[in-house]
């Protein structure tokens, strides 16, 4: 059986993910990697609470088979967006760095439906930013899910994300054919799909958008 690492496990899918790996046969060992106690116990979990910017204290920690990334966070809840990237390419980057290191199989991450390199927003800039690093990272395989506006209940209230999700809920109906993988989508449904995914051992380097994560997390 295989050992899970992740960073995000508090999180809206990281958390749907933990509950997963933590109930599933596939998983002797589950990593997780926090700012605090989570107060979560299990036979199976092991809680390192690390500094996130002293690498050099957890880089000898980052071992296992499959590591999972769902950690992410908001330009307005960063404060900046130097602090939004460190948190969502600089943190990724750095364990993947590690990762690879330790000879980590499979590397897994959420990233965000049109993620690109060239886009002029600079949330999607940044997405795209650590998918390009990621595939020329040397893993045997690397997984981007790239999910559309995400359905779930945060523990913290963002209320642009709350009147999107409602009036595209509203609106499901008219996602159809191309526009398919613009439909909300359920954070349940993403981290069911992130797991099963782990299980296919696919090689080499794929992105899944919001649509194909909607048929495999059904």
């Amino acid at each position: 059986m295989k050992t899970a690492l992740i960073i995000g496990s508090t999180g809206l899918i990281g958390s749907e993910l933990l509950n997963l790996l933590l109930y599933s046969n596939d998983y002797l060992k589950v990593i997780t990697f926090v700012k605090r106690d989570t107060g979560i116990r299990h036979p199976k979990l092991t809680q390192h609470i690390i500094d996130f910017d002293k690498p050099e204290t957890y880089k000898d920690l980052v071992v296992g088979d499959d590591f999972f990334c769902t950690i992410g966070t908001t330009i307005k809840k960063a404060g900046s967006k130097e602090a939004f990237k460190k948190v969502d390419f600089g943190y990724p980057k750095q364990f993947a760095a590690f990762a690879l290191q330790n000879k980590v199989l499979q590397y897994l991450i959420i990233s965000s439906l049109s993620a690109n390199t060239n886009s002029g927003n600079f949330y999607l800039k940044t997405k795209g930013e650590i998918q390009d690093f990621l595939q020329d990272c040397n893993f045997e395989s690397v997984a981007v899910l790239q999910p559309s506006l995400l359905l779930g209940n945060r523990t913290e209230f963002r209320l642009g994300e709350k009147v999107g999700a409602f009036f595209m809920k509203t609106l499901s109906f008219l996602f159809v054919g191309n526009l398919k993988k613009y439909k909300p989508i359920e954070s349940k449904t993403v981290a069911k799909a992130l797991f099963k995914i782990a299980q296919t051992n696919n090689k080499g380097f794929k992105i899944y958008e919001s649509d194909a994560i909607q048929e495999i997390g059904n």
